[in-house]
């Protein structure tokens, strides 16, 4: 289980989360609901010790993730997928997907083996892996986003805003391919401003406001909570 403790995070004097508690049990899938710069990406880049949590505890398992290094984290099982998916667009989709196995590069087969299940996963990428990512559509990329960090072998998946961007039907695909990741045990997070989108295939989630959980509940709560309709679905 991933836990978060009490977690606070600065920025100079600006406080980006004040006491954010949550978790997720393995093989859940918990959206992180809230407009732009309430603090979602900063839940994510905290846990993943891109940024130093100024207080509290990040647990996976019996793992006390603050003050590990990104690196390490990922060979906890911790992985982060970003918004804005920060590809480098000059190599090739290849390379990109390579990159996510890094910490695991002294495993040729393994890695071999992983790469296989990421073209499996999207099968649309086999014919394109020797072209630049940056040649792709933005659905594309999205997929390349996703298949590079599961080559680091996620047992928590963090992903930022993968619909960002994204047209409708691709919205749909993406969803369903995360819903996928997570059907094989994958514990997921999903941290997305497409309430309605993310609320139909959650097991729970966490209403964000000002770096603050304000709200939680299961799928079913959520969706048929007036204020969460009003502010986030929009019905």
């Amino acid at each position: 289980m991933l836990t978060l403790e009490n977690v606070s995070l600065k920025y100079g004097s600006f406080t980006a989360l004040n006491g954010v508690n949550l978790h997720a049990q393995q093989g859940e899938l918990v959206v992180l609901l809230g407009a732009n710069g309430v603090g979602k990406s900063s839940i994510f880049l905290t846990i993943s010790g891109i940024h130093k949590a100024a207080s509290g505890h990040i647990r996976y398992g019996d793992k006390e993730l603050v003050g590990m290094r990104p690196s390490q984290i990922v060979q906890t099982g911790v992985v982060q997928c970003p918004e804005g998916r920060k590809l480098f667009p000059g190599m090739s989709v290849l390379k990109n997907l390579m990159l996510g196995g890094y910490v695991y590069r002294r495993d040729v087969v393994g890695n071999k083996h992983r790469l296989d299940e990421v073209l499996a996963l999207f099968p649309i990428l086999e014919p394109k892996k020797d072209d630049s990512a940056g040649s792709l559509s933005c659905g594309q990329q999205q997929m390349v986003a996703i298949g590079r960090a599961m080559m680091g072998r996620p047992k928590v998946l963090l992903l930022d805003e993968p619909s960002l961007g994204l047209a409708p039907l691709v919205i749909k695909q993406t969803f369903e391919v995360i819903q996928r990741i997570n059907q094989t045990g994958t514990t997921v997070l999903l941290a997305e401003q497409n309430a309605f989108a993310a609320l139909k295939i959650a097991h729970r989630a966490y209403v964000i406001e000002s770096g603050r959980i304000v709200m939680e509940g299961d799928r079913e709560s959520l969706m048929n909570n007036e204020a969460v309709r009003r502010a986030y679905i929009g019905a």
